[in-house]
């Protein structure tokens, strides 16, 4: 670890501890829609503290411009996969019309 370890150290436990949380989450719920919620803090918050801290340890690198650009990717795609996702299920379930939103 580079002289910024701790602070990598700190941001990638915290990430984890989030994605984990999440994934104890989705064990509680029967609902496929309240199961989806816990995905959110890891595309929201989890996957960026591991991202960032990762950066943080790598210094200035290509690497750690890909890891920037793939922690970028996932926090802006995540959200728009889970609502897909959930209006699709709400969809079978036919909690929603199936015809496109107005």
């Amino acid at each position: 670890m580079t002289s910024a370890g701790p602070l990598a150290a700190i941001l990638v436990t915290a990430g984890v501890l989030v994605c984990v949380a999440s994934a104890l989450g989705v064990l509680l719920p029967h609902s496929v829609l309240r199961r989806i919620h816990f995905l959110t803090p890891v595309t929201s918050l989890g996957a960026p503290l591991v991202g960032v801290g990762l950066a943080v340890d790598s210094g200035l690198h290509l690497s750690t411009a890909l890891i920037l650009f793939t922690t970028v990717v996932l926090v802006v795609t995540g959200p728009v996969l889970a609502a897909a996702t959930a209006r699709v299920a709400a969809q079978r379930q036919k909690l929603v019309p199936a015809e496109s939103p107005e």
